[in-house]
């Protein structure tokens, strides 16, 4: 069995205990402004297995919960993945001043092929599905055994950090991923910035883009 534990906060988490289990396929929880989705999108590729998602706190300043899962057989495929996000209002990538942000998180194993990352989908149709979008942006606090889409394309600095830079197709969406070079487990940040990077470096169309997840 494995574990792992987040909290997801914009400003400081205020704990709120809660008794929310997600076991299921696409078991969902929302409140306060935050959703936590247990997904086990690719549970079929396994031999065997499971994962349950636990909601320990939630409040308008953020979210805390932990996962418990343990998978076997195919071990390049994904079986799941726990996705915990705030509800936003879908508007122009260059309409955010800021997206500020503070993760803090912890496995309690190494013996993983994973990622914890966080990952935004911006669109033109402002409508268009949450799980995916013309772009994604992904910022990588930790990679054990996996790689990001694409390839590098070298080592830049956002937010007074030094990120390994990806870049490749998901199908016809294109997608940069912001790899730390060591694990994060405690990061504080302003995703606006990753975004003014790829305006500014990449011709990233921030004014036709909607941040829609």
């Amino acid at each position: 069995m494995k574990a792992v534990s987040f909290i997801l906060s914009a400003l400081a988490f205020v704990a709120s205990a809660q008794d929310i289990n997600l076991c299921k396929l696409y078991g969902y929880y929302s409140s306060n402004g935050y959703e936590i989705l247990n997904n086990l999108w690719g549970q079929d590729a396994a031999t065997g297995g499971s994962q349950c998602t636990f909601v320990d706190g939630v409040s308008d300043a953020g979210t805390r919960w932990h996962s418990n899962w343990t998978w076997s057989g195919a071990p390049n495929n994904v079986k799941s993945y726990v996705y915990a996000g705030r509800l936003i209002d879908k508007k122009p990538v260059s309409q955010y001043a800021s997206l500020p942000t503070e993760a803090n998180w912890a496995y309690d194993t190494n013996n993983i092929r994973c990622n914890v990352a966080y990952d935004l989908f911006t669109a033109q149709d402002v409508n268009h599905s949450k799980s995916s979008g013309d772009y994604e942006l992904m910022i990588w606090l930790a990679r054990y055994d996996v790689y990001p889409i694409g390839t590098s394309q070298g080592m830049v600095t956002v937010g007074g950090r030094t990120w390994d830079l990806w870049y490749g197709f998901n199908g016809d969406m294109k997608v940069y991923s912001f790899v730390a070079p060591s694990t994060i487990n405690n990061f504080t940040g302003d995703v606006k910035d990753f975004f003014t990077y790829l305006i500014n470096s990449k011709g990233y169309p921030a004014t036709t883009q909607n941040l829609i997840s």
